[in-house]
C-alpha cells in the first residue's frame, strides 16, 4: 500500500521549496551587489573588522544603527539590501501556513484550522517586535 502525502503537505512543502529559491537568489544578488560595491555600505568592509569583537548593542551604537524593522529605512546601503532576502526567506513559513488554512477549513479539520491560524499570529507578531523573548 503506498502512502501518499497530503495535499496540504504538498501545497506547503511546493510554497518552501519555491521560497527558498527565491530567496537564495535574491541573497546572492544582494550579495553580489554588496561585495562588487555597486552600491555604496553603510559601514565599508574596510573598517568592518574595528567592529566584530563589538557586543552587538555597542556595534549598533558605533555604526548608528538602529535595532528592529529600522533596516528598511537603509535599504538604499548595500549592507542592508540583502536583508531583504533574510527578512523573505523569514517570511516563506508564515505564507506556507497561510496557503494550508483554506485547505483545512475545506476539510473541516478545525484542529489544523486553528493551529495553524494561531502559528499565523505567533509569527506575525513575532516579525512585527511586539512579542518579543527575554
Amino acid at each position: 500500500m503506498e502512502h501518499r502525502p497530503a495535499e496540504e503537505q504538498l501545497l506547503y512543502a511546493k510554497i518552501l521549496d519555491t521560497g527558498m529559491k527565491i530567496g537564495l537568489l535574491v541573497l546572492c544578488i544582494t550579495f553580489l551587489l554588496y561585495v562588487l560595491e555597486i552600491l555604496p555600505p553603510h559601514v565599508p568592509m574596510s573598517d568592518l573588522p574595528k567592529y566584530w569583537s563589538l557586543p552587538v548593542k555597542e556595534y549598533l551604537e558605533a555604526t548608528s544603527i538602529n535595532p528592529g524593522w529600522s533596516w528598511l529605512g537603509m535599504l538604499g546601503k548595500a549592507d542592508f539590501l540583502n536583508f531583504i532576502g533574510v527578512a523573505f526567506l523569514a517570511g516563506v513559513t508564515i505564507i506556507c501556513y497561510v496557503a494550508v488554512i483554506p485547505i483545512f477549513l475545506k476539510k473541516k479539520d478545525i484542529i489544523y484550522f486553528i493551529l495553524c491560524m494561531f502559528e499565523v499570529i505567533v509569527l506575525v507578531l513575532a516579525a512585527s517586535g511586539i512579542l518579543i523573548a527575554q
